[in-house]
């Protein structure tokens, strides 16, 4: 087996690992800190697949702020291990059964793909091409795309604060 086998089963089983305990874990810390470990094995995962621009994208979104935020509403929250809360987890066996029906549907679509492989590819890092593309081909959807996001960003303050004044 060579070096770059093992290296991929490595950050494999991290990932596998740290993700099961995000599901099985008895304290939500717990599993919100074994995500930060998932989403470091998934970027780890991209840059073994030559994605850096989706690894960097990976940690500073995911693991800086997606999993901060979720961290602080977390340690924020009080009776966080109400009765009531801990009654409401799903059963084991449900989960399973979801997890297996999930594992079959994923193996008949593996199983039905040609999938081909690519002896000897080299690391080419994709920043500077998505980013001409960005800049160039995709220019006037972007912007569109971040025109929408304004216009909406403007439509809940307006919306926030005109629930303010109701009150």
């Amino acid at each position: 087996m060579e070096m770059q086998e093992v290296l991929f089963y490595a950050i494999m089983a991290f990932t596998i690992f740290s993700a099961v305990i995000v599901a099985f874990a008895n304290k939500l810390i717990h599993s919100a800190f074994a995500l930060l470990f998932t989403f470091v094995g998934f970027a780890g995962l991209y840059i073994y697949l030559s994605a850096d621009f989706l690894a960097v994208t990976q940690i500073i979104i995911y693991v800086g702020g997606i999993l901060v935020l979720i961290l602080f509403g977390v340690l924020m929250t009080q009776d966080i291990y109400d009765v009531k809360a801990i009654a409401a987890h799903n059963p084991l066996l449900l989960s399973l059964g979801g997890g297996a029906f999930t594992a079959i549907i994923i193996a008949v679509l593996i199983s039905k793909k040609p999938w081909f492989t690519l002896l000897n590819k080299e690391f080419a890092p994709t920043t500077a091409t998505i980013g001409k593309l960005i800049l160039y081909e995709y220019l006037l959807p972007f912007e569109i795309a971040s025109i929408l996001l304004l216009g909406a960003l403007i439509g809940a303050v307006y919306l926030a604060r005109a629930e303010d004044k109701d009150k």
